[in-house]
């Protein structure tokens, strides 16, 4: 196990530091986007509606919200007012892809433009208040949970060696723990530098933020059914027993070892899509995060320390139920998630619900639009009909 914790920090100090750039006031990224604004209104009147749509996405992406005023907005005033200045963003393309009129265009941009003196007269008054706490819990308990699940995996392997007399096993257990701790920073890598250097428009970045936060939700969603059949002891034991007796019937040692590497990796993979999801939407909370994540590491070093002398036993029931209920819920969230960056990216529309005072919390993924709250609810739904279904079927079978 020292041989794993060395491992995760020295690869841990060498992923790339976030940048930070020069800071500017409030006003005077206001003043720019009400410069660019005057551009977008020339270019629109000259009969170039795609170029004054590219030139909104510009301001949108390359001051909005890489000049951090955005994030600003988040944290310091709430989401529904940055969500709200979005769906401006969006109303202003819509109207410029409909060929309205140049007065109702320079309206919308107007409009537009208030909403963002208020946030900067809002900021400057106040002062940005961090939520850097809230992304450090979710940090913080993203990484616990898998990790607990991966040590659950490792240490029921590691007694059941002990237990059957091969201890010599337990070598190769920690070797191929190692290898995929380090596939799994590799990983985190190669996707980091993908995102990077393939992205050439704020579009295109968010297209790739949105799939990554969509196949997450798959992710979310098979873990969550697969912790929910281990919610028993007496399955979790069946489970253990049968890979570890499978591998030691044939005497491969290889294949015990690759066990142990797919079930690190596996949860070093998911934690990959997580974080990238969460650096995805906290610009400004990018040391909250990586704190979490070395609180988190601390946390399992303890938890495995303890468990190994069998001062500590997690039940196994309420473990998986509870898990898998909070893998669940993140699905959700990051369906919400996924479906915004695809609309902040043009890809699917944006339908304010205005009948219905629907809130915007970031933490949950809920935002007011159709596009992403029908599929959370169908999501929900689905869930709530499978978990009456298995139920009943238990009953049957009783």
């Amino acid at each position: 196990m020292r041989k794993l914790i060395v491992f995760i920090m020295a690869l841990f100090l060498l992923l790339p530091a976030a940048s930070t750039n020069a800071a500017q006031t409030w006003q005077q990224i206001h003043d720019h986007i009400a410069a660019e604004m005057n551009n977008v209104y020339t270019i629109y009147q000259s009969g170039n509606a795609e170029g004054a749509k590219d030139a909104v996405n510009d301001i949108y992406y390359g001051i909005y919200e890489k000049d951090g005023l955005e994030s600003a907005v988040r944290s310091g005033i709430s989401s529904k007012s940055a969500n709200l200045t979005e769906y401006q963003f969006y109303t202003l393309k819509k109207a410029i892809r409909s060929g309205a009129p140049q007065s109702e265009v320079e309206a919308e941009g107007k409009k537009l433009l208030d909403m963002v003196q208020a946030e900067v007269t809002t900021l400057e008054t106040a002062g940005v208040q961090s939520g850097g706490w809230g992304m450090f819990l979710q940090a913080f308990l993203i990484l616990l949970r898998e990790g607990v699940e991966a040590i659950l995996v490792l240490v029921g392997i590691i007694a059941y060696l002990g237990r059957a007399g091969h201890e010599k096993e337990l070598s190769t257990v920690y070797n191929w723990a190692i290898v995929g701790v380090i596939a799994s920073f590799i990983s985190a890598y190669l996707f980091v530098e993908v995102l990077d250097n393939t992205t050439t428009t704020g579009s295109g970045r968010e297209i790739i933020e949105g799939c990554t936060a969509l196949f997450a939700v798959l992710v979310l969603l098979g873990t969550s059914a697969w912790m929910g059949g281990k919610s028993n002891a007496k399955a979790w034991k069946s489970y253990i027993d049968k890979q570890v007796k499978l591998t030691l019937s044939t005497g491969k040692s290889r294949a015990l070892g690759f066990a142990v590497f797919l079930a690190v990796y596996r949860e070093g993979a998911e934690v990959i899509l997580f974080y990238q999801a969460l650096f995805n939407n906290a610009i400004g909370d990018v040391d909250m995060i990586w704190g979490g994540f070395v609180a988190a590491c601390a946390a399992l070093a303890l938890l495995f320390f303890l468990m190994q002398r069998g001062a500590l036993r997690i039940p196994i029931g309420p473990f998986f139920k509870v898990t898998s209920a909070f893998m669940f819920i993140l699905a959700v969230t990051f369906l919400g998630g996924g479906l915004k960056e695809l609309q902040e990216a043009d890809v699917i529309s944006t339908s304010v619900i205005e009948s219905i005072p629907v809130p915007s919390i970031d933490l949950l993924g809920l935002y007011p639009t159709y596009e992403t709250i029908v599929p959370q609810i169908l999501l929900v739904a689905a869930a709530v009909a499978m978990v009456s279904y298995r139920k009943r079927s238990a009953a049957a079978e009783a």
